[in-house]
C-alpha cells in the first residue's frame, strides 16, 4: 500500500511541473482536486477499518489489501468469521476498497473479485464486482480527464495517437468496442481508464461498456472464489474452457458492428 501511495505522490510531482493548457483547468487545480479525492478515499477506507469490530492481535495482520492469493485466503477466512454478524461492514468494506483500487489504478482488484465469490452468493458478488468496476473506472476516467493528457502523451504517445484515430473512425460503435476491450486482455484496464477521456470516448458508453464488459471475466473469478481454499495462485481461476468462453463473448460483442457494416455496404 505504501508503494502505491508513493507512486501516486510521484505523479503529483510530475504534474506539478507543468502549467495549464488550452483552456482546461490549470494543472495546479487539477492536482489539488486529485489530491482531495485521494485523501477523501483514504479517509473512507480508514472509516471502514475503524468501524470494524476489534480484532485479536493474530487477526490484525490479515486485515490488509490482498496482493496475492495467500493474502486473499487469509482475509477471506477472517471476513468469513465476521460476515454474518457484521454483513454491512464487510460488504461496504469490499465495495469501498474495490472502488479505491480501480479509481487509482492500483493492482489487486482480481483478488477482491475472487474474495467476493467466496463471501457472497454468486449473483450478489457479480453485481457487486460489476458495479464497483464501473464506478471505480468512471472515477478514474474523470481524474484522467483532469490531468491524464500529459501523463498519457508523456509515457504512451504512440498508443495515444493510434487510439485517437481509431475512436474518431468508429465513434458510432464505441459501446461494442468497449465491451470487447473489457472482455479481452488486449489492453490493461488501467490503460483503458486513463486513455478513454483523453482520446475522446464519451463517459456513457465507457461506463455502460465497463459494467457489462467486466461481467464475463468476473464470472470466472467469482466462480473460482467459491473454491478459494483450493487455489494456489490467481491463474488457477482460468481454464481452457473459461478462455474459450471469453473469446466467444468477445466475438459476440462485435456482432452488432459487423451487422451495421454489412447493412451500410448493402445500401450504399
Amino acid at each position: 500500500m505504501y508503494l502505491e501511495v508513493k507512486r501516486i505522490s510521484k505523479c503529483f510531482l510530475f504534474l506539478a511541473s507543468f502549467k495549464g493548457v488550452d483552456g482546461e483547468l490549470s494543472t495546479r487545480r487539477a492536482v489539488l482536486t486529485f489530491g482531495l479525492i485521494f485523501v477523501v478515499s483514504l479517509t473512507a477506507l480508514f472509516y471502514v477499518y475503524t468501524s470494524f469490530p476489534e480484532l485479536d492481535e493474530d487477526e490484525k495482520q490479515h486485515m490488509k489489501l490482498p496482493f496475492n492469493i495467500e493474502d486473499a485466503k487469509d482475509l477471506g477466512k477472517l471476513l468469513g468469521r465476521y460476515k454474518d454478524l457484521y454483513y454491512f461492514q464487510v460488504l461496504a468494506g469490499l465495495f469501498i476498497t474495490y472502488i479505491f483500487l480501480q479509481t487509482f489504478a492500483i493492482p489487486g482488484s482480481i483478488f477482491l473479485s475472487i474474495l467476493s465469490g467466496f463471501l457472497f452468493p454468486f449473483y450478489t458478488a457479480l453485481i457487486l464486482v460489476c458495479a464497483c468496476s464501473a464506478i471505480g473506472a468512471s472515477l478514474c476516467y474523470l481524474l484522467s480527464s483532469l490531468l491524464g493528457r500529459r501523463l498519457l502523451y508523456q509515457f504512451f504517445p504512440e498508443k495515444a495517437n493510434e487510439w485517437t484515430v481509431i475512436v474518431t473512425k468508429h465513434r458510432d460503435n464505441l459501446l461494442c468496442y468497449m465491451l470487447f476491450l473489457r472482455i479481452t486482455p488486449i489492453l490493461p484496464n488501467w490503460f483503458i481508464n486513463l486513455a478513454s477521456p483523453v482520446i475522446g470516448v464519451p463517459i456513457v458508453p465507457f461506463a455502460v461498456g465497463t459494467f457489462f464488459g467486466v461481467a464475463p471475466p468476473s464470472f470466472v473469478a467469482i466462480q473460482a472464489g467459491q473454491t478459494l481454499h483450493k487455489l494456489t495462485s490467481s491463474s488457477d481461476a482460468w481454464s481452457w474452457y473459461s478462455v474459450v468462453a471469453l473469446c466467444i463473448f468477445a466475438l459476440l460483442s462485435l456482432v452488432p458492428v459487423l451487422y451495421k457494416q454489412k447493412l451500410k455496404q448493402k445500401f450504399e
